[in-house]
């Protein structure tokens, strides 16, 4: 269905809302009197396909796509739209660094607290539940089901559909998923010693992990209610809440070690988790509840008839993907328990500060997973291939230059960040030479996260990023085992960059039929350009950031090398997407330097 230019949207209180209204987020919704002046549609909206074996809509040409004032421009969203990505891009990742920022100043009490010894491993123990249960229900798996769900429902409501499908979504869904989640919590919290001694075998005080793991168990429950409201309130065109979700999340975990760290040791930070999660819920609720509520906007059009978006298989296959993706936690430690006490707490450090530049890189394709959900459902390939194909570029020069960053100021960033109190500054060489190789991975993060969207942005079942990531992990254990007993941490860090990477080379191979048909071979040479960059920034900027002695005047000046050599770089080479990765590292730094100096 071709896109309706709107007019310029309002200013909204709440940052997104108003762009969104006026623009639907994906370019469908008619606002007020626009059919009087734009005339119909130059085509009528597609029936709905009948049932039949998975394939992606066929393409449709320039002129199918071209609406009154297209042009040259056909292929491309139009200028609102744009807008409003940028909009909703920069209210993302505004929220996304005030969280980065309240994550780094949780683990900063934690070391600071409890240090890098065995209660902080047992903590870290009972944490993979929260970390299984945000990749599980928010961050991947139960998004890639509901948002492209969602976005089905909404468009069928524009075209006329008899009833409210997204309130029938909700209504089929909501009760089961919700049930679901409270077996699982139960479960959890009923097994937690066997949950324990299956994850760290080695770990010298169980006990007190078992506890910790019967609190943080809760999350499941309340991540899960988080994870479905973000789901909705995406595909609906409202960013704002879904993005500040985890600043409620950390906020409710320091209050609680703060409050309770005296009496209560390292369990407060367990109990902090249970805090944070109902805040997460709480903040989303009363929003998603007014959109409900509200009266659906439809376009005149004969009724659909109602399918089901979401199936048990598509459920299944994202379910099992974000729990591959996340048993390289479970991998790594696994195998760290064998080691000195202080290696589980090294590791997780390191990851927390490496995986930044990786959070920042999927801001964008988190705001134009609906777009690209949208854009398959109304059949126009050409356009999602386009739009993924950019984020792809923009995505890889931000997580390049961070991770460029990360590498050569590695030992400055973690003495900044945790050195003192328990933490000493052992602990802060151990975990620098972590995060310097787990960096190595981050640009397979990111393509795995931006790749990944694609596979389920049409909203059906598909198995090739099971499989793709079963081969990750595979090559994660089998080499970490290797690793580890000869680089110790250091190699389990090796191999989780190793498996990744592996995994985002199958992704980007098996990109065709089963997803968005991007140009792979032009993709690959972009990528190339950026890369190249990197590396010469790396060690540009960690041959200048060695010869300062003190941290900060180390970091100002190796991070200032690594973005002057990058830029330059790759401005000569030419990187497509380059300059918008630079509005949008320039627009977060900023945001990051007054949340942590203010």
């Amino acid at each position: 269905m071709p896109v309706t230019p709107s007019p310029t949207p309002r200013a909204d209180p709440e940052g997104t809302d108003g762009a969104a209204d006026a623009q639907g987020a994906t370019g469908t919704r008619v606002p007020p009197g626009a059919r009087d002046t734009a005339g119909p549609p130059p085509h009528p909206p597609a029936a709905p396909p009948a049932p039949g074996p998975p394939a992606l809509p066929a393409a449709r040409t320039r002129s199918e796509k071209a609406g009154p004032g297209t042009g040259e421009g056909a292929g491309e969203l139009p200028a609102v739209s744009r807008r409003f990505l940028a909009k909703a891009t920069a209210v993302t990742a505004a929220l996304s660094v005030a969280g980065s920022v309240l994550g780094l100043l949780r683990d900063q009490f934690l070391a600071r607290l409890f240090g890098a010894g065995s209660d902080t491993d047992a903590f870290l123990v009972s944490w993979t539940v929260p970390e299984f249960a945000a990749t599980l229900l928010i961050e991947d798996g139960l998004a890639f089901a509901l948002i492209p769900a969602f976005s089905l429902a909404l468009a069928r409501r524009a075209r006329g559909a008899s009833g409210d499908p997204v309130r029938a979504l909700v209504a089929a869904t909501l009760p089961r998923l919700a049930l679901a989640f409270v077996a699982v919590s139960a479960l959890i919290v009923a097994g937690a010693p066997w949950v324990v001694e299956a994850l760290a075998p080695g770990l010298p005080d169980p006990a007190l992990a078992v506890t910790c793991t019967r609190l943080t168990a809760t999350c499941v429950l309340s991540f899960g209610l988080a994870g479905y409201c973000s789901a909705a309130l995406r595909a609906h065109g409202r960013f704002l809440l879904p993005a500040g979700i985890y600043v409620a999340y950390n906020t409710g975990v320091i209050t609680t070690m703060f409050l309770l760290g005296d009496s209560w040791g390292v369990r407060s930070a367990a109990a902090g988790v249970a805090v944070g999660g109902a805040l997460m819920v709480a903040l989303q609720v009363p929003a998603l509840g007014r959109r409900l509520r509200r009266r659906p906007v439809t376009q005149d059009g004969p009724a659909e008839r109602s399918g089901r978006p979401v199936t048990l298989t598509l459920v299944a296959t994202v379910l099992l993907f974000a729990l591959c993706r996340q048993s390289q936690v479970l991998v790594e430690r696994f195998l760290a328990s064998t080691l000195p006490a202080g290696a589980i707490s090294h590791l997780n450090y390191a990851q927390k500060v490496a995986q930044i530049p990786m959070t920042l890189s999927l801001m964008l394709c988190t705001v134009t997973f609906p777009v690209v959900a949208r854009a398959l459902a109304e059949g126009d390939t050409e356009r999602a291939r386009s739009r993924v194909e950019r984020d792809l570029a923009l995505a890889a020069c931000t997580v390049l230059l961070g991770a460029a960053t990360v590498i050569a100021c590695a030992p400055q960033i973690i003495g900044l960040l945790f050195q003192g109190g328990e933490f000493t500054a052992l602990d802060t060489a151990a975990t620098a030479a972590v995060m310097r190789v787990y960096a190595l991975g981050l640009l397979g993060q990111t393509l795995v996260g931006a790749l990944v969207r694609s596979y389920f942005s049409a909203g059906r079942p598909s198995w090739y990023p099971v499989g793709a990531m079963a081969v990750g992990i595979v090559v994660t254990a089998w080499l970490g085992a290797w690793a580890v007993g000869v680089w110790g941490v250091c190699g389990i860090a090796a191999a989780n960059a190793a498996g990744i990477t592996v995994t985002a080379a199958l992704l980007l191979a098996g990109m065709g039929e089963r997803s968005v048909p991007i140009r792979t071979r032009r993709v690959l040479g972009e990528l190339s350009r950026p890369l190249r960059a990197a590396v010469v920034a790396t060690f540009a900027g960690w041959f200048v950031a060695g010869r300062v002695r003190t941290p900060v005047p180390g970091l100002l000046a190796g991070s200032a090398t690594v973005a002057l050599v990058f830029v330059l770089l790759g401005l000569a080479l030419g990187a497509q997407g380059f300059a918008p990765a630079l509005r949008s590292v320039r627009t977060v730094t900023g945001k990051l330097t007054h949340g942590r100096f203010r």
